[in-house]
């Protein structure tokens, strides 16, 4: 392939090639220094600012120092006027004492300190800050008396008092800016250790990818110049068997247009609609004539009015040098009704005048496909729907059966002997002492029955276990009460090593679930064994479920019950509930083996744990 007359020569591009590298690695080198440069700049404005800081710092002492030394003086003066002088020295130190302890916290531009941001350091200022205080409050009532009064003395105290506390408080502090700012001045050291790294990897790498390189693409270059005499005079031959190539691709060309022409869908046409070309499968299809091939395109596609109207404004409008697709439905001379996708593509020819190519495909079954599909869907859109107003009329009537069943629990037993309580008290006659005990005894017997269905009920209903300390021990508190309620072997075996919580909707749930089968061993499988397992493994809790009772056929499992005969609502409410909260539920039985409901559900990644109990 000849090379474009654009493209340089190759001593140009290898010498750019080079120079670039050299450009990338003397812009690392710099770009190391300018890094280095403006670490030292910021560290040196850094230290400029510590030792402003520390320089206020160490000098807070001495004005702290200061102060209580004009304040003895002012004792000591005799005069009104040294009294004054002296007083007006403490006011100007006290002045500059309180904006500096201000300013090394909060920062002061005219001082140029920066507000302080260490939390240890502001720590330190506010331990600092109740003896300063105290200090400045001493001060300014020595400063607000004219005279030397017995208040002076108390003043002083307090003064004398809290500034050993200052300075040694002060001393910490200018420890502690001494000590950040040799640590700013080791990571300094660090950095330049990397660049000075960095440097001279640079330098490595210029030596393994430039100059090393530079030698192999001489030899390489050289090298080359050799090949390509060579292929100069291959490339001479190879022109003539391309020629030669020429004439048979031509001729291949005209037999694959004899193809096309038997076995594709396409025409042309001119601007004004007449056609040019089309294929003898296209006339075939349209089931049109030779001599009918003078009509205009649109008239030869369809034989309908307004579909002709349609495709005349189609082939009118597209004039530019996009591509048109169309989805349209045609009627052939013979009456048939054919869906055709058409492309309709503009084309230049060297007279300027514009011509339409038109390239099409029948996707007549693909649209009957598509009428038959949506129909499907409908059909099954609809009858989901059903199903869910089936399930919700279950959950319904399943919510009803409940109130009922607590209605007759608490009628039948509570009622009951709450009623027999009340007759039996108001029967008691205090004269007969031999029937009176009797009575009594009977009583106790019925409150401890009575106080035995009330906690039934309620346990029945919701357990305080399960929201105050979790699934685990809810389910092993379900186990202990029902075992003591029916008299049954209910066992509860816990395989985890440590106690998880999940969220509340899941745990009301996977509780619910776990008693319903239980319940559903107790009621209808007539098991006298029952035990409970829990397990967890890979963010997956598993509860199984087994007992020893009659079992059944799990094919029922697919129908939809229409009653709780048997525990039909109890394994739909079963399924429902698990689905909801995206678990899984599982039923293993046999006529006469026992059954075995399996509950799993995924956790969180990492799902609340706490110690084992």
């Amino acid at each position: 392939m000849p090379k474009s007359i654009h493209e340089k020569p190759l001593d140009t591009r290898t010498f750019q090639r080079i120079r670039k590298w050299y450009l990338f690695a003397l812009a690392g080198i710099a770009l190391t220094i300018i890094i280095a440069q403006l670490l030292i700049q910021a560290h040196l404005n850094s230290q400029l600012n510590d030792s402003r800081v520390i320089n206020i710092a160490g000098r807070q002492r001495a004005f702290s120092q200061k102060l209580v030394k004009e304040v003895l003086l002012l004792e000591e003066a005799a005069s009104l006027e040294n009294r004054e002088k002296i007083r007006s020295e403490i006011r100007q130190t006290l002045s500059v004492w309180q904006a500096s302890h201000s300013g090394l916290q909060k920062g002061n531009l005219k001082m140029n300190l920066p507000a302080e941001e260490n939390a240890e350091i502001l720590s330190l200022f506010l331990n600092l800050d109740a003896h300063h205080q105290n200090m400045v409050t001493a001060l300014e009532a020595i400063l607000s008396g004219e005279k030397l009064t017995s208040d002076f003395t108390k003043h002083k105290a307090v003064l004398l008092a809290n500034e050993r506390d200052f300075l040694r408080l002060m001393d910490n502090i200018v420890n502690k800016y001494d000590a950040r700012s040799n640590a700013q001045l080791q990571n300094l050291k660090q950095k330049e250790y990397w660049l000075l790294a960095f440097s001279l990897l640079i330098l490595l790498l210029e030596m393994l990818f430039i100059f090393r390189p530079l030698s192999f693409q001489i030899r390489k270059t050289i090298s080359n110049l050799m090949r390509a005499q060579s292929a100069s005079n291959s490339n001479e031959e190879k022109i003539k068997n391309l020629l030669t190539e020429q004439g048979k691709a031509l001729k291949e060309l005209q037999e694959l247009n004899f193809v096309i022409d038997n076995a594709a869908l396409f025409a042309s046409a001119k601007k004004d609609g007449s056609v040019v070309f089309i294929s003898k499968k296209f006339i075939n299809l349209l089931g049109i004539k030779e001599n009918q091939l003078t009509q205009p395109l649109s008239e030869l596609l369809t034989t309908d009015e307004g579909q002709q109207q349609y495709l005349k404004e189609v082939l009118k409008s597209n004039r530019k040098n996009n591509i048109r697709n169309e989805e349209i439905q045609i009627t052939t001379v013979t009456g048939m009704h054919i869906w055709l996708d058409i492309s309709i593509i503009p084309m230049h020819q060297a007279s300027k005048q514009q011509s339409i190519l038109i390239l099409c495909s029948e996707i007549t079954e693909r649209k009957e496909n598509q009428l038959k599909v949506a129909q499907l869907t409908q059909e099954n859109f609809e009858e989901r729907m059903l199903q869910k107003k089936i399930q919700a009329s279950q959950i319904v009537e399943g919510q009803e059966e409940e109130r009922k069943r607590i209605a007759k629990d608490i009628h039948d037993g509570i009622g009951q002997m709450l009623t027999a309580l009340r007759f039996n008290i108001e029967s008691i006659d205090l004269t007969d002492t031999e029937k009176t005990q009797e009575k009594i005894t009977y009583l106790k017997d019925l409150t401890a029955d009575l106080i035995k269905g009330v906690r039934t009920a309620t346990f029945n209903l919701t357990p305080p276990e399960l929201a105050d300390y979790g699934i685990f021990p809810a389910l092993h508190k379900m186990t202990i009460e029902l075992s003591k309620l029916t008299g049954k072997t209910v066992l509860f075996e816990n395989k985890t090593e440590e106690h998880i919580r999940l969220d509340s909707l899941a745990e009301t749930n996977i509780y619910r679930v776990t008693q319903e089968a239980v319940n559903n061993a107790i009621k209808y499988a007539q098991a006298n064994y029952i035990l409970v397992t829990i397990n967890f493994k890979s963010n997956i809790l598993s509860i199984v479920i087994d007992d020893d009772g009659k079992g059944f056929d799990t094919s029922i499992l697919n129908e939809v019950p229409k009653n709780n005969s048997e525990g039909g609502m109890g394994l739909f409410f079963m399924k429902e509930r698990i689905s909801y909260i995206n678990g899984r539920l599982f039923i293993n039985s046999a006529p006469g083996k026992g059954t075995r409901v399996t509950i799993n559900y995924k956790t969180a990644p990492t799902p609340i744990l706490h110690g084992t109990e």
